[in-house]
């Protein structure tokens, strides 16, 4: 895929939806911290559900503690791997109060420290808790990222790095929540609606899943 194409993707995307985020509810970068270890393996509804309830009563790293194991477990039980993953955030919790005055830290080494917080939950936090310009690779923008050719790769490293190296620096911050939101409500896994995808003119997956109404799909690119 050519640079032409990749920058007329991007631009569609932002004229659809200029102000991507993501659909974790937060209010801090502490809350958006516990979501997103909380949705590893899940979905955003499921810990929206969650966290409805525990940000109310349980908002910072000193009142999580407060709840220990068992109260935290009660909030999130519902959610896949509940147990590690409330010991993951209690752990993470006490590093914060130790390590960094209860606040969350704005680099990636730093947040790798941190129970339960990988590169692809630490970049979402520099991303989407302090505007920085990286680019989270979950299973969502892999199939997106490889699909359609904008940043084919073997794994997450390499399509990560593809895609900071490639994406317009005009649309890098924002590339993240585009290509989630196309993966998760679109370009699905095993039935990507191609007949309603806004660059299906410009996607270079061999296999579309067309429908036989083209009325309103985008115009073929120059």
């Amino acid at each position: 895929m050519n640079a032409a194409k990749r920058h007329e993707i991007f631009t569609r995307f932002r004229n659809a939806n200029p102000h991507p985020t993501t659909e974790l509810e937060y209010t801090t970068p502490f809350q958006l911290l516990v979501a997103v270890i909380l949705s590893a393996q899940a979905t955003d509804k499921s810990v929206n559900l969650a966290t409805r309830k525990l940000f109310p009563v349980a908002d910072t790293p000193e009142k999580i503690l407060t709840l220990g194991e068992a109260g935290l477990s009660q909030f999130v039980q519902r959610i896949g791997l509940f147990r590690t993953k409330t010991k993951n955030i209690l752990a993470t919790c006490q590093m914060l109060i130790a390590q960094y005055q209860g606040e969350v830290p704005r680099s990636r080494p730093e947040l790798e420290k941190l129970p339960g917080v990988g590169r692809k939950t630490a970049n979402v936090i520099l991303n989407t808790a302090f505007g920085e310009p990286t680019i989270a690779v979950d299973t969502h923008i892999f199939r997106v990222a490889n699909r359609t050719g904008i940043a084919p790769g073997k794994n997450v490293l390499i399509v990560e790095q593809k895609l900071v190296k490639l994406v317009p620096s005009e649309f890098r911050h924002d590339a993240h929540h585009w290509l989630i939101l196309h993966g998760r409500y679109v370009c699905k896994a095993r039935k990507p609606a191609c007949d309603r995808c806004l660059i299906v003119d410009l996607c270079e997956f061999k296999d579309k899943n067309l429908a036989q109404n083209f009325d309103s799909l985008p115009p073929p690119a120059a």
